[in-house]
C-alpha cells in the first residue's frame, strides 16, 4: 500500500490528509483567505500525529484545480516545496473528481459544479467505472446557462454536487430536471484526493515537483482562442 500526503486549498475550504496504507487522518476547515496560515500547520499536525517523517512518504498529492486561482497556487506551491525537500514525486488530482469520489460508488452518476465567480462555473459529469469516477465530458468553465451534457446522457439521472449549484435557476431547465438531489455544501477535500492519488500512484501516474502545474480552465480557453486566431 502507499503513504501519501494530500493538500487542497482550491475553494473556501482548506484541508490536508495523510493516508498510511488503509489509515486516513485529515484536517478540514472552511476559512476563506487563511489558507496560507493554515495549510502547513495542518501538515505538521498530521505528521506528528502519525509519528511520520515527510521523507518516508511515497508521494504528495494536491488539488490541481479547477478552483480559486489564488487557492490552487497555494496547494501547488506547498506540494512542490515539500516534495522537493523530501525527494518525493507529486500527484495532481482534479478537484471535481475528488468531489465525485467522496460521494461513493453507490451515488451513481454525478454532476460536480463549482462557483467560478464572474457568473461562471467549473463543471464536469461523472459515472463510475472500475471503482473510480470517469469523466463523461472534459472539465470546463462556462456560464451556468451553457452547461450541456452529451446526447447519450440526456436520459440519465444525476446527483448534483458543489457550490456552483447556487446558479441552478440560470441553468437549462432540462438539465436541472435530470438532477435527483443537490448537495451545494460539498467541497473538494484532501482526504478524497489522497485516496485517488493512491490509485494513481499504483498506475505510475506521478510527476516531478517542478512539472506540477495548476489547472486554470479559463487560461486553457484563452489559449485555445488565441491559437484559433
Amino acid at each position: 500500500m502507499s503513504k501519501i500526503l494530500a493538500l487542497d486549498t482550491s475553494t473556501d475550504a482548506c484541508s490536508a490528509a495523510l493516508l498510511l496504507d488503509d489509515q486516513l487522518i485529515d484536517r478540514f476547515v472552511i476559512e476563506p483567505r487563511r489558507h496560507t496560515h493554515l495549510l502547513l500547520p495542518m501538515v505538521e499536525e498530521l505528521l506528528a500525529e502519525a509519528d511520520m517523517a515527510l521523507n518516508s512518504l511515497d508521494a504528495i498529492a494536491f488539488g490541481r484545480g479547477p478552483g480559486s486561482f489564488a487557492g490552487i497556487r497555494i496547494a501547488t506551491g506547498a506540494a512542490q516545496g515539500l516534495a522537493l525537500a523530501a525527494g518525493l514525486p507529486v500527484v495532481p488530482v482534479s478537484t471535481l473528481k475528488a468531489m465525485a469520489w467522496a460521494e461513493g460508488e453507490d451515488s451513481g452518476s454525478l454532476l460536480t459544479v463549482l462557483d467560478a465567480r464572474m457568473d461562471e462555473v467549473y463543471w464536469c459529469a461523472w459515472r463510475w467505472q472500475d471503482g473510480e469516477p470517469v469523466a463523461l465530458v472534459e472539465e470546463q468553465v462556462c456560464a451556468p446557462a451553457q452547461i450541456h451534457l452529451p446526447s447519450e446522457c440526456l436520459t440519465q439521472s444525476f446527483g448534483g454536487l458543489g457550490s456552483g449549484w447556487c446558479y441552478r435557476e440560470q441553468m437549462p431547465a432540462e438539465l436541472v430536471r435530470q438532477v435527483s438531489e443537490i448537495k451545494a455544501e460539498v467541497y473538494p477535500q484532501a482526504s478524497a484526493m489522497a485516496q485517488l492519488a493512491q490509485r494513481a500512484l499504483q498506475r505510475g501516474e506521478t510527476m516531478a515537483p517542478d512539472d506540477a502545474r495548476p489547472v486554470y480552465l479559463r487560461d486553457q480557453v484563452a489559449w485555445k482562442k488565441k491559437d484559433q486566431q
